[in-house]
């Protein structure tokens, strides 16, 4: 209870009371001059004691305070300090004695009993943890697993618990271990971008090499004799093409800006910015509002279904369902019931009623793809859908009308197939009432680079392309077109990802992209190599060829290049041996064989004793075989051991 010191102008309820200290001069606390500002002014110079009891037998509402305990103190600022808290400017010093008591009755104080088992506890929890997590590759992903869970319940023992722990015993060496696995993950960061910028080093200084050798070799040529100078052309030709090549390979480091340019588009998925893609987008958005049949041509892989689905997107239609179906999944029978629906009993298996495609897309929109592949029979149904708007569902003999819009599409010459009386005339003309035929990749190239962008800015995590592996991408002729292109950037972005780069290079896309083109590093040592028929000395030999380099990395490079052969021709190890030795000649082909079965063996081996089946964990216990491979190598070793874990 708190007794302020003055307050004459205020006014109390009936059951209230309030005490006044008038002066500290008497004998406190066994007597208190008191005045006490209600009907009773006739209680003055009592102990507190005597006043309560005196009030007591005169005002019954004081019995409220039986059992209770009353604190008494004071808060003239004259005469008591006050603090300071978040929710007050002033608080009269009472109120700490007022808490204190507070938190003594709800046993709301720090309790140090468990503090010392705490820290064994914490202790042993962090290990514990520790091997838990050790796996986990994200730094990021495995301290956030094993510290948030325990902040989370550490704050909950002490906010609603008040029990001390020794939470600096755990707290320590998490961070300990934090900047410990965060230097050496940034010393692995420095030691691959080290392993790149030396083996850039060293081609740029076989390209200064190379064109001193060719200085020489054509001073050389114009004081030689008619009979060498054929030779010295063959070794001018040459050096000429490696230098060319080594030249290129500064590109090979150069980062593309991948952001759109002004006349790039993205129209509903049709990414584009040539002129002849702009014609047919103008064709699409005046042709969609009408309820016309199209239909759209061009080869497999061109976006066929993302202009249907613009249509439909802009069409009258767009609120209501878009439905796709491939002809060519599905047998005769299995279209026509897909297409139609069924009624129960229609066919063994038919045990209910089914809609088909058509009732399903009613009032929206149905894309027919491929359809120059369907049948002549399933033809004459598709055209009375056409020319009446009803089918018969299979099994049933009364006729269901629909109102969808019908888009087809097909990679055919619909007119060659009519001549072969394969496809019906009369649906011909029915299907293709407007006609939207989409170029091949090969006949809009410049529309490659935008689209390349556009699957690169969709990925996860920012991936750049070098302007070498661009420019192979644009001079590559592309037969699945658009689909085949997308896949290629996925692969790259894998491979990309795995050598710890965020820049796809020539290394990243697929041999027959850039088969004419010698860039990498490895593609230099495997092609020395050959040239030794990779005997005993091949290693040293090319190590000095190559500048003086050292003989691991030769090694390691040629064992990296083998893995990724392997891998990429599906683990075929005789393939693989003939990709490598490029020769008839039995005995290169055989060193070859012998050095990638070594290699696999001891892999095989390794990966039998770790026979755990848990990759991250023979992973770990296998770092010694990934320790001077290449970072860009790593990939190729991760999947040859999880192909041998398999088996």
């Amino acid at each position: 209870i708190e007794i302020p010191l003055d307050i004459k102008n205020q006014k109390l309820n009936e059951k209230a009371f309030c005490l006044s200290l008038i002066d500290s001069n008497t004998n406190f606390p066994q007597r208190i001059k008191v005045n006490f500002i209600s009907s009773w002014n006739k209680f003055r110079h009592y102990s507190l004691l005597e006043f309560f009891d005196l009030v007591r037998k005169n005002d019954s509402s004081l019995e409220l305070l039986n059992d209770k305990i009353v604190l008494i103190g004071i808060v003239d600022p004259q005469l008591s300090s006050a603090f300071k808290t978040s929710f007050d400017d002033e608080l009269p010093g009472v109120a700490l004695h007022a808490f204190a008591v507070d938190n003594l009755l709800n046993k709301r104080y720090i309790n140090e009993n468990y503090y010392s088992i705490s820290i064994v506890v914490f202790i042993l929890f962090y290990f514990l943890v520790m091997i838990q997590f050790k796996n986990v590759n994200s730094i990021l992903k495995k301290y956030l697993l094993f510290f948030i869970p325990f902040i989370i319940t550490t704050f909950i023992i002490n906010q609603f618990f008040y029990i001390q722990l020794g939470f600096s015993f755990y707290i320590i060496p998490f961070l300990v271990a934090f900047v410990i696995d965060a230097y050496f993950i940034l010393l692995e960061k420095q030691k691959q971008l080290k392993g790149a910028v030396d083996e850039t080093q060293l081609l740029k200084n076989l390209l200064q090499a190379r064109e001193k050798e060719l200085s020489a070799l054509q001073v050389e040529l114009d004081i030689s004799t008619n009979e060498n100078k054929n030779d010295l052309l063959t070794k001018v030709k040459n050096l000429q093409d490696d230098i060319k090549r080594l030249k290129d390979n500064e590109d090979d480091q150069k980062l593309i800006d991948i952001k759109n340019e002004n006349d790039e588009e993205n129209f509903y998925g049709l990414v584009f910015k040539s002129s002849v893609m702009r014609n047919i987008v103008e064709v699409i958005k005046k042709s969609a509002v009408s309820d016309a049949t199209i239909l759209i041509t061009g080869e497999s892989g061109t976006g066929k279904e993302l202009v249907a689905r613009a249509i439909h997107s802009l069409s009258n239609r767009a609120n209501n369902k878009f439905v796709a179906v491939n002809c060519t999944a599905l047998t005769e029978t299995l279209l026509e019931s897909e297409l139609f629906g069924h009624v129960k009993g229609a066919f063994t298996g038919a045990v209910s009623d089914k809609i088909g495609k058509f009732e399903a897309a009613d009032k929206g929109t149905i894309f027919l793809d491929e359809i120059g592949e369907t049948s002549e029979s399933f033809q004459v149904k598709l055209l009375r859908v056409l020319q009446f708007g009803e089918f018969d569902k299979v099994g049933s003999v009364a006729p269901t009308k629909v109102d969808a819009r019908i888009l087809s599409a097909t990679n055919k010459d619909l007119k060659q197939l009519i001549s072969e009386k394969r496809f019906r005339e009369d649906l011909y003309y029915r299907l293709n009432v407007i006609n939207i035929h989409l170029p091949s990749l090969q006949d809009r190239k410049e529309d490659i680079e935008p689209i390349i962008k556009h699957f690169l800015k969709v990925e996860e995590n920012a991936v750049g392309i070098s302007l070498a592996a661009l420019n192979s991408l644009k001079e590559y002729y592309w037969k699945g077109n658009v689909r085949e292109l997308e896949s290629v950037i996925k692969r790259a972005v894998v491979f990309c990802k795995a050598s710890g780069r965020n820049l796809i290079q020539l290394g990243d896309l697929p041999e027959e992209l850039i088969k004419s083109i010698k860039l990498n590093f490895e593609d230099m040592v495997i092609e020395s190599l050959r040239s030794k028929k990779f005997s005993h000395s091949s290693i040293n030999d090319t190590a000095k060829e190559l500048g003086n380099v050292s003989r691991t990395i030769i090694a390691e490079n040629f064992r990296g290049y083998s893995l990724k052969i392997l891998y990429e021709n599906n683990f075929d190890e005789i393939k693989t041996v003939g990709l490598i030795s490029q020769t008839n000649d039995d005995d290169t082909i055989a060193k070859v064989k012998t050095k990638l079965e070594t290699w696999l063996n001891n892999i095989k081996n390794d990966v039998v004793l770790e026979s755990g089946g848990n990759f991250e964990m023979t992973k770990q216990k296998l770092k010694s075989k990934y320790k001077n491979l290449p970072q860009k190598f790593h990939f190729y070793l991760d999947e040859v051991i999880k192909h041998y874990l398999k088996k």
